[in-house]
């Protein structure tokens, strides 16, 4: 009898250990794909990305909680306006604005059938503190927008892509989140 009781113990502990296992491979996973990546940002409010830069999103935007990396020295925002994706990247970098530019135009066309489009023209934000480059970029099915900034050691990406007639209609928006860029002083 006591045989029988102790493999009837140790097919509990082990139903026990698979249920177990069973709730972490798919209890988890969906767990996680039921919470909402995204949560509403109030208008109007500048969005600290990291490393002492702060946007301003565009209205209605909706941040992307996923992909969205404040840090001390850098971070990486991603909001959603509709169908577009707004995204400000700011990280460490010892270069100049032409060499920013040209990272940042080379990461666009490494991604596979994209490529950097028309002339680069200045930008500048709202405050007239940082200057920069933007441009266009296109991929199979979207438009883009790029600007680049440099501020002390730093280098500041903005990439917004979305189909075109998309772009266009939230233009006025995008380009105003672009000028609301700001950077905290270091010194």
């Amino acid at each position: 009898m006591g045989m029988w009781r102790r493999l009837l113990r140790n097919g509990f502990g082990s139903g026990v250990i698979v249920l177990v296992l069973g709730l972490l491979a798919y209890g988890l996973p969906a767990l996680d794909r039921s919470l909402d990546s995204t949560q509403a940002v109030p208008d109007g409010v500048p969005y600290d990305v990291g490393g002492g830069v702060t946007v301003i999103p565009p209205p209605g935007a909706l941040l992307d909680v996923t992909r969205t990396r404040p840090a001390d020295d850098r971070g990486t925002v991603v909001f959603l306006v509709g169908p577009i994706r707004y995204v400000v990247v700011v990280t460490p970098f010892d270069g100049g604005l032409p060499d920013a530019a040209d990272k940042l135009r080379r990461k666009i066309a490494s991604n596979r059938g994209y490529q950097v489009v028309g002339r680069e023209a200045s930008i500048a934000t709202a405050d007239g503190r940082l200057l920069g480059l933007a441009g266009g970029y296109s991929a199979p099915g979207l438009g883009g927008r790029y600007a680049v900034f440099t501020a002390g050691e730093r280098s500041i990406e903005v990439t917004v892509s979305g189909t075109d007639p998309q772009l266009n209609a939230a233009r006025a928006a995008i380009d105003a989140a672009t000028r609301s860029i700001t950077v905290r002083s270091t010194e």
